[in-house]
């Protein structure tokens, strides 16, 4: 980590412990691309794990706040999102303090508290800040799976679970690197078993006659 970053881990903590439990608190330094500091995590998230920003070279913005804007959590869960660019003695960016504020619990309280849930519409991450995250897109695609069925993971089935990876799959989700492990870890699953399932997928598909195979 930056020793110039190191000052801003208790801001990270303050926040996190003023919202706790609804905050998760992301500290990232730009000079590694990492993750350094996680306060209340909660995004299955780790130091060490790449921020999939812009280098720092690169990560050219005026702006000192960045959003809010709307993310999904792996859970399916909103998330309300705003990002402060850290800059060094020479107004450099060396880092970046985003909060990511869960509004689930906050859905249909009254009518003077929805200004400060209301997501952004389009719910889009700033192009300046974020490469694009394939793990929001594996978010993205179990929360539209699980709403459009009105279920949990927990409530799955066998055949749904092997619908789930079937559209994860055509979403070229299994074509990225490290992504069945992640998967793995979001569905409460074995990397064991989402070989075995992913076989079994594509043993189906290749005997159904006309296919051409997919992309799992």
């Amino acid at each position: 980590m930056s020793p110039a970053l190191r000052p801003f881990i208790p801001v990270c903590d303050a926040i996190a412990v003023l919202f706790h439990p609804h905050a998760e608190v992301v500290l990232h330094d730009l000079a590694s691309q990492q993750i350094v500091y996680i306060a209340n995590t909660y995004s299955r998230r780790r130091p060490g794990d790449s921020s999939l920003t812009e280098p720092a070279p690169a990560f050219d913005t005026a702006e000192d706040v960045i959003g809010p804007y709307g993310k999904t959590n792996w859970n399916g869960r909103r998330l309300k999102s705003v990002t402060a660019v850290l800059r060094d003695a020479a107004q450099r960016p060396i880092g970046l303090l985003c909060i990511n504020y869960d509004v689930e619990a906050f859905v249909g309280l009254l009518d003077h508290l929805r200004p400060l849930i209301e997501l952004p519409s389009p719910a889009a991450q700033p192009a300046p800040l974020f490469a694009p995250d394939w793990r929001e897109s594996v978010h993205l695609v179990v929360a539209r799976f699980l709403s459009a069925r009105n279920t949990t993971l927990a409530g799955l089935s066998s055949d749904d679970l092997d619908g789930l990876l079937a559209e994860l799959g055509r979403q070229g989700i299994f074509e990225i690197r490290k992504a069945v492990p992640y998967v793995a870890e979001v569905l409460h699953l074995s990397r064991a078993t989402i070989y075995k399932r992913l076989g079994a997928l594509r043993q189906r598909e290749a005997a159904l006659p006309g296919e051409t195979g997919g992309r799992l």
